[in-house]
């Protein structure tokens, strides 16, 4: 049965009236001007018993040429943001856009890549970034970060060795469904909700409801998930949300702001610049990546944050979690050349990069019980002046105020 086929989707309101759907022209990105169809499904017209802060819509489009040939493609417009959500990739975001500024970055990948055409143990297991692009991907959820063995206990119970590719499966694997809600009582959070499913015979039981949300006309927006264990026993997981941020914002004496305890280099290469591993150079013909790990600082609540701004701090975008959620963060730095993916990424995660076997022996690889279900919500801003800037910043320094940053220069062990 085709991915279209087995999508339903649920509009949830106070009222339930249907609305015919209405096309509506969407600005084209890399080769998403080629779809087969578009068309609004839902919108602040359909509601003339709400007064929305601005008006809205949700517009679906089908993707049509190469390996995007059957992809499906929300656009959540609330009035002020453009959200492009992929139920086809895991629910993944390819993008953000308001008023010229966009979240998401240029991939030498041009195509949202359909998951039929992604081989993930191709090339040693690297097959996953033959459709990396997106501005927001999910790694995990049984395993996450980089490939190589791991062990295990089979079906018979004996120890055997697992083989596990890049950052897992759940963005190559289609929503099952999902369905847009708009909260009756104002001011009417619009929510696109989906369910993605990573289940095995003799394996994980794992169930992903994933959720994008925003208010009309607001220039923030929300991801909140809840993993579930459907079997009968715990299971190990893992789950970073690999933010992707290269247009806009990124450029030469960009930095990134976030209070911690502790700073670590991934390997002897990133070590070399830690000092500088806040700021960021412009593109870079041949630069090698920079991994750096942090264990943030949190406030009385267990929240914390992470701020990008461009050079002058007139521009930035930020992201807040609890930390009792997702404990650690990952700093991704890949200034190359404009070519090759100019992109920096802000990481907060159940643990780091590191391939799980490695993860396990730090005890960063968490354990779901059966039955059981853990929430994880990350709220998301974009600042367009110099004084929204400042704010954050002081807020990032109120917060590291209460501990000096650690540089561990020297990185972990991993045999």
């Amino acid at each position: 049965m085709s991915f279209r086929n087995v999508i339903s989707i649920c509009i949830i309101s106070l009222s339930t009236s249907c609305s015919e759907e209405r096309n509506r022209r969407i600005e084209p990105t890399t080769k998403l001007s080629q779809s087969d169809n578009t068309s609004q499904i839902e919108g602040s017209q359909f509601h003339g018993n709400k007064h929305f802060a601005s008006e809205w819509s949700i517009t679906r489009k089908l993707l049509k040429g190469g390996k995007q040939e059957g992809v499906e493609l929300l656009i959540l417009d609330n009035g002020e943001l453009q959200i492009s959500i992929i139920p086809t990739r895991g629910m993944g975001i390819f993008d953000v856009k308001s008023k010229g500024i966009r979240l998401g970055w240029d991939s030498p990948v041009k195509e949202i890549v359909h998951p039929s055409y992604i081989n993930l143990e191709s090339r040693s297991g690297l097959g996953w970034l033959e459709g990396f692009n997106e501005w927001m991907v999910r790694c995990g959820l049984e395993f996450a970060g980089h490939p190589g063995t791991d062990q295990f206990l089979d079906n018979t119970g004996s120890p055997a060795t697992l083989y596990l590719t890049l950052h897992g499966k759940i963005q190559n694997i289609p929503a099952s469904d999902y369905q847009i809600l708009i909260d009756p009582e104002p001011p009417h959070r619009i929510r696109v909700r989906g369910t993605v499913y990573e289940k095995f015979f003799y394996g994980p039981k794992l169930k992903l409801v994933t959720e994008i949300s925003t208010l009309p006309g607001s220039n923030k927006f929300q991801i909140s998930d809840r993993l579930t264990n459907e079997g009968a026993f715990a299971q190990e997981f893992q789950l970073i949300y690999h933010g992707n941020y290269g247009s806009s914002i990124l450029e030469e004496n960009a930095q990134v702001f976030t209070p911690a305890n502790r700073i670590t280099p991934m390997n002897d290469h990133a070590a070399k610049s830690i000092d500088n591993w806040s700021v960021f150079k412009g593109p870079t013909p041949g630069f090698i990546e920079e991994v750096y790990l942090l264990e943030p600082i949190a406030d009385e609540n267990s929240s914390t944050l992470a701020l990008l701004t461009n050079a002058d701090l007139s521009l930035g975008t930020s992201v807040r979690w609890n930390l009792n959620e997702l404990p650690y963060l990952t700093i991704w730095k890949n200034t190359a050349a404009k070519e090759d993916g100019y992109v920096t990424g802000i990481e907060p995660a159940t643990g780091y990069p590191f391939n799980r076997k490695i993860e396990r022996k730090y005890d960063r690889v968490p354990m779901i019980q059966a039955g059981e279900t853990l929430s994880f919500t990350l709220d998301f801003g974009i600042h367009t002046n110099e004084e929204s800037v400042q704010t954050v910043i002081s807020e990032v320094d109120e917060l590291q105020k209460t501990s000096a940053l650690n540089f561990v220069r020297k990185p972990p062990a991993t045999e």
